[in-house]
């Protein structure tokens, strides 16, 4: 799990959006759980719990990426100390934390997915990205 420079906005794995301990080391309040293909995590009442279950492919619905881009935006908006996450953290979360960054700060999605990947590994799927991109326009 790995704080996203200047931002309220972790990006991590489903281990990480599943460890309060973990979420509670670093006051995140929200979670937003990207991983189709992980059980929903069971989480202390008081953190904010979001699933958008998302493939890394391209069968996601419209709707569903913007919702997901959406929510993460409005938490940076707001300043909450949000984590999203996905199976491995490297495709998924990335992605949508790039969107919202791109959303929130005004910069195109590819400067935001640079923002994001200067820290960290990803291995971004090229259908998801370009899905995501079409969806910010």
């Amino acid at each position: 799990m790995r704080q996203i420079a200047g931002l309220s906005l972790w990006v991590g794995n489903a281990s990480d959006a599943r460890n309060p301990e973990l979420l509670d080391q670093f006051g995140i309040q929200a979670v937003v759980d990207l991983a189709v293909n992980e059980s929903p995590a069971l989480l202390p009442r008081e953190v904010v719990y979001c699933r958008f279950p998302l493939f890394d492919g391209a069968q996601n619905p419209e709707w569903l990426l913007r919702a997901a881009v959406d929510s993460v935006a409005h938490f940076l908006r707001s300043q909450i100390r949000v984590l999203v996450a996905c199976s491995a953290g490297l495709s998924r979360s990335p992605s949508i934390s790039a969107a919202a960054i791109a959303v929130t700060q005004g910069c195109s999605p590819q400067e935001a997915i640079r923002m994001v990947a200067i820290d960290g590994h990803t291995d971004v799927s090229g259908v998801l990205w370009e899905d995501i991109c079409q969806v910010l326009d």
